[in-house]
């Protein structure tokens, strides 16, 4: 199960047992004089959104419209137009390896204070990042008795990670950061 302040998301590892994960949910639930807005309650569906991401059988997906926010504009002018990119990295950076990296350039335009000077390093992060956005990677759950790994990288400015899963030599990533 997965909990954020208001919203739920019961989820069980095999689907014969899915009846079974929402008669404990339930049982927890009234065992603490808790209600559900039946208006905001979608059962038997096999993905929708979910803070902001795409939850499917397959696993986690990074939300259109959040990628699109970013395909979609042109290089930022102001201050205020590079917060908001650096803000909409930060919003997909599960999704995306070396994010921090990746953002590094813009949050550097950040601390010249009045300037927005777009040089061509700029240019070509912004455009970097947008054909890394075309495609992105799908995010797995692990599998019981896997086999993980954990790569890190590290510059002398950055240190991300990614965990990936191993299934028939092919690996898959869990989660970037």
């Amino acid at each position: 199960m997965d909990v954020y302040i208001d919203d739920m998301l019961v989820k069980s590892k095999e689907a014969h047992y899915h009846v079974e994960d929402l008669d404990e949910t339930f049982a927890v639930l009234r065992k603490y004089r808790l209600k559900l807005n039946l208006g905001k309650c979608v059962f038997g569906v096999s993905g929708g959104r979910f803070l902001g991401f795409m939850v499917t059988q397959r696993g986690i997906e990074a939300n259109p419209d959040k990628i699109n926010a970013i395909m979609d504009i042109g290089p930022p002018t102001s201050i205020n137009e590079v917060q908001q990119l650096t803000g909409r990295i930060a919003a997909l950076s599960r999704f995306i390896s070396k994010s921090v990296e990746k953002g590094l350039p813009f949050v550097k335009t950040l601390r010249i204070v009045n300037n927005c000077e777009w040089t061509k390093e700029f240019q070509q992060a912004f455009e970097d990042l947008k054909t890394y956005l075309a495609k992105l990677p799908l995010l797995v759950k692990p599998m019981p008795r896997g086999t993980l790994y954990l790569y890190i990288s590290t510059t002398n400015q950055v240190v991300s990670s990614v965990l990936v899963r191993e299934e028939e030599g092919n690996q898959t990533p869990i989660f970037t950061t």
